[in-house]
């Protein structure tokens, strides 16, 4: 990332840091202490010498541990930008701010933006205030939109592709008929049962390409008794050198949805791993609990994670943006509709599947709500 130089930013900390050792010290600290973002101070030797209750946080440590310790104990596991930025900043006597840096704590990695603003006594840096703020959730969301939107756009552009592909194929068929009818040469009708089984082959493809036709029958499901159906169906079709080990939180209430549907969807995304590692590997299905989990622009108190690893040889970077379009796939054999029409599955669910993947991992990722029946998620 590129370290940039801003004058203006983030300088209404730096009175409350001066300041913390005069009467309203006790103020000034309430304030630092319920920002969201970790405020560090540096003295010139780029020892720390105060942090808040959110950099405690971020850091996975108490200051008591932490303050006397120099920058670069604090953040030599992490992103190198950030010990560049202060020695840029000490040397400087300029604010700077670097973007999505990786800080790295007690084997915790997490996403954060980093400023830097020197603090002058004299003309002279006597101190830095440094900022992280974490940016994984704002990331993730706005992931989801892009994703979200994509799938839109492109399910309107199928649909109407389908559409008009569907008028002329179903008067192709009728006229096919019609021939069939007033021909009396075997050999001249097994064209037209060609035509008539084509026009139908074509027919099916439209409606797979169209996805789910039908509104989802909510009940109260256990999503544990949906993916052990998934890992016997897998089970029995693959062969011996395919093992599919579970990893359930029990924890996880029953939620609203249509078994069937959910199953297919599932389905779809397992069958994906199991064709991408020919069979052979490991499958991991994993559940986890979230709160206050945005999914889209919603937000909800209780959401589940269904994550489907494996093991094989991952997606190739080009493909990971296209994966969920429909006639999209790395497989010669492959129709490209599996994974399209899981994530419209999931979507009727106002859920959404994400994924990432390399070489030896990789994770797909199905987020659903918990909600009750006539509960919507809060923006």
């Amino acid at each position: 990332m590129t370290s940039v130089v801003n004058k203006n930013c983030y300088v209404t900390f730096a009175p409350l840091l001066i300041t913390l050792n005069n009467p309203k010290q006790a103020m000034h600290k309430r304030i630092l202490d319920n920002l969201n973002a970790a405020i560090l101070l540096f003295d010139r030797d780029l020892t720390l010498t105060y942090l808040n209750s959110a950099g405690e946080i971020f850091l996975a440590d108490s200051s008591r541990h932490l303050v006397g310790l120099r920058a670069y104990e604090i953040f030599k596991s992490s992103d190198p930008a950030m010990l560049i930025n202060l020695q840029q900043c000490l040397s400087m006597a300029e604010p700077l701010v670097d973007r999505e840096l990786v800080l790295d704590r007690m084997g915790h990695t997490s996403t954060i933006n980093f400023s830097a603003t020197p603090l002058l006594k004299n003309e002279k840096v006597n101190e830095i205030v440094v900022e992280l703020q974490q940016v994984d959730n704002h990331l993730r969301i706005s992931k989801e939109q892009r994703l979200l939107t994509q799938q839109n756009t492109a399910r309107l552009l199928v649909r109407g592709l389908a559409h008009e592909i569907k008028n002329p194929l179903g008067g192709l068929r009728g006229a096919a008929q019609l021939l069939d009818l007033e021909l009396h040469d075997p050999e001249l009708k097994e064209y037209t049962q060609i035509i008539i089984a084509e026009s139908d082959r074509l027919q099916g493809l439209m409606d797979k390409m169209l996805g789910p036709n039908k509104l989802p029958n909510k009940k109260a499901i256990n999503i544990h008794e949906v993916l052990e159906r998934v890992r016997q169906l897998v089970q029995a079709e693959s062969s011996g050198g395919l093992t599919i080990k579970s990893d359930y939180d029990p924890s996880i209430p029953d939620l609203l949805a249509d078994k069937d549907q959910m199953i297919q969807a599932i389905l779809n995304v397992a069958k994906n791993a199991v064709q991408a590692m020919n069979g052979t590997g490991n499958i991991i299905l994993k559940t986890r609990i979230h709160r206050q989990m945005t999914i889209g622009r919603k937000r909800y108190k209780l959401a589940v994670k269904c994550d489907i690893m494996d093991d094989g040889p991952g997606i190739h970077a080009e493909m990971m943006t296209q994966i969920f379009y429909p006639m999209i796939t790395g497989r010669a054999d492959g129709t490209g509709l599996g994974l399209s029409i899981a994530q419209a599955l999931i979507n009727q669910h106002n859920g959404l599947i994400e994924c990432n993947s390399e070489p030896g991992k990789t994770v797909f990722s199905i987020i659903l709500p918990i909600t009750t029946l006539g509960e919507n998620g809060n923006d």
